[in-house]
Parts: C-alpha cells; structure tokens; sequence
C-alpha cells in the first residue's frame, strides 16, 4: 500500500504539470462562468414576470389591499429567488464536480488545497448575502411600523374569549373618546367597517388573555395583548373595497377556532354615512343596510356554541347512573 501510494502522487504532479492543465483549467473556468451568466439570466428572466404569481406565492398569502401587504409580499418573492439562485449555483457545483472527479482508474484527481481566492469567496458571499437580506428586511420592517401623528381614522381592537368589539375614536391613546361601537355575540359576526384611501391606526388590547388580529388580506398579523399593552400599528390606506374574512390567529381557549369578524372596505363616502348612522343610534346592521351594504357578515357564519343542556348528557340520562 505505501508503494502504491508512493507511485500516485507523481503521476498526479505529473499530470497537473502537463502542457494541457492549463486548457483543462482554462475550461473548468470557463464553464464555472458559463454557470454564473446562465444563473444571472435565469434571474433576469424571473423578475420580469409574476413569479409569486407563477409560484402560489411561495406559500405566502396572495392577493394584498394595502402597500404595507406589498411590501412584506415582495421582500418575501425576492427572498425566495435569492435563496432558489444560491440553491442552483451550489447544486450545479457539487454535480459538476462529481462528474468532472470522478475516478479515472488509480490516478487520483490533481489536488488542490488553500486555494485563496475560493476560500475567499465562499466566505465573503454569504456575508454579503445576509447583509442584503437584512438591510432590505431592516427597510420593510421600519416602513410597515412606521406610525403618522394624525391617522385618518382610529379604530380600538378589543378582543375577548371568544369575540370582538371594535371601538371607533376620535384620537389616539387610551384616553381617547369612542364615538361609536361594534360588539359581535355568538349569534352575530361582527363587522369592522373601514374606508379606502385613507390612512388607517388599529390599537389593540385585550381583556383576558392573548389573542391574534388576523386578516388574510392584510398579509400579517398582530397579537392583541392583555393588561395596559396597546398593540399598535397602521395600514397608509385600504385600495380594494369588499368583505375580507378575520380571525384570531392564536390559540386562546376552547372556541379559539370560533373567533371570526369580518372587515368589510367601502368608499370614503359610505364610511362617513355608516358612522353618522352609528352615532345617531342606528345597529351595525341597520347603519350597513343605510349604506346600501350587506347588514350580515358575508365571509363567515356564527359558530354553534353547543352550549345546551344536553351538551354533556345527549341522551338525558342521569350522572353517574351510566348508560
């Protein structure tokens, strides 16, 4: 074994100090570039079509009415098309390399070690990949947490195991007035009423425990928190009117599956309407039916308490008697 061993390590020297190494490495490079503008290509050609579209999303929500929602969409599409462009570009390395070294009789491939400018690279490229990453994720963030000294519209969140109330005010803070109010009960969805194209801050709390605003739409989510905590956030403005399905997307009890409202989006114009109507006295159903609107949410239903007598005992027999 020593003198084999001894016998392979001149011919490899050998063959890499042969007159044709250089062509060999000269096209090794030339594919590795050929790799790289092929890979640079592929991503020219993703960005001009709808590839979150072409893709379900990459398995986020589709289908956003506000800005904010575009934002957070986008960063996640080039997200992915980063992540899928690395992931090719490694592929194709480690296959080209099981295909370009692969055995060849008892000579060992020509063997390579401290080869700088690679080590260099496989160092510096996913430090500058993180840093975009974080620097474009930094800039989304900010922009979607950003707050306005003087929203359009105020509305208070409040949840409670298992529904909602939402409060419409006329400023901002716990110490602002409500001047009308939606409560939902387990025979009537509540619907939250808002406008389009005007700048909208939710403030959220909760009287038991934690809960989760949710809707689809709005492509994210905020925890509604217990205690003197005012989760607080805005959307700039709501672009497409219609009826969007909410929930509370955190577990918080027994009818957690249960806790639906519904954010109904009109035009400046019907909004105004609804809330006089709220504020001379008018139900949320009839102040809806006022605006020509569904009085009834229209994306979910009441769920079933099931709380009856024969809830625990369906065929009525005595405890503890057995069946």
């Amino acid at each position: 074994m020593v003198a084999r061993s001894s016998e392979v390590r001149p011919s490899a020297v050998r063959h890499s100090a042969s007159p044709g190494a250089g062509g060999r490495r000269r096209r090794g490079a030339g594919r590795l570039a050929g790799l790289g503008l092929s890979g640079v290509a592929l991503l020219v050609l993703l960005t001009g079509c709808d590839v979150g579209a072409a893709f379900d999303g990459f398995g986020w929500p589709q289908g956003g009415i506000s800005a904010e929602s575009r934002r957070m969409y986008d960063l996640w599409i080039a997200s992915c098309i980063a992540a899928l462009a690395v992931g090719v570009f490694v592929w194709g390395l480690i296959f080209w390399c099981v295909v370009r070294y692969r055995k060849r009789g008892n000579a060992l491939p020509v063997q390579t070690r401290y080869n700088m400018p690679m080590e260099f690279l496989y160092t510096i490229a996913p430090i500058l990949i993180v840093s975009v990453l974080f620097y474009y994720t930094a800039i989304v963030q900010t922009d979607v947490d950003k707050l306005s000294k003087n929203p359009d519209v105020t509305v208070e969140v409040v949840a409670f195991k298992w529904n909602w109330q939402f409060n419409y005010r006329d400023g901002q803070g716990p110490d602002a007035k409500t001047t009308a109010s939606t409560l939902g009960t387990s025979e009537v969805i509540p619907v939250l009423v808002l406008p389009t194209d005007r700048s909208i801050r939710f403030e959220e709390t909760s009287r038991d425990v934690i809960h989760s605003f949710w809707v689809p739409e709005l492509l994210f989510k905020r925890d509604v928190m217990p205690g003197k905590i005012r989760n607080v956030f805005e959307v700039s403005s709501l672009e497409a009117e219609g009826a969007y399905v909410g929930r509370c997307a955190e577990l918080c009890g027994s009818y957690h599956a249960f806790m639906n409202f519904e954010l109904r989006v009109v035009s400046p114009e019907k909004y105004d309407q609804f809330l006089a109507a709220k504020q001379s006295g008018k139900s949320t159903q009839d102040a809806l039916s006022a605006i020509g609107e569904q009085p009834y949410a229209v994306t979910t239903e009441p769920f079933d308490t099931r709380r009856t007598q024969d809830n625990f005992n369906p065929d009525k027999v005595p405890a503890r008697t057995g069946s």
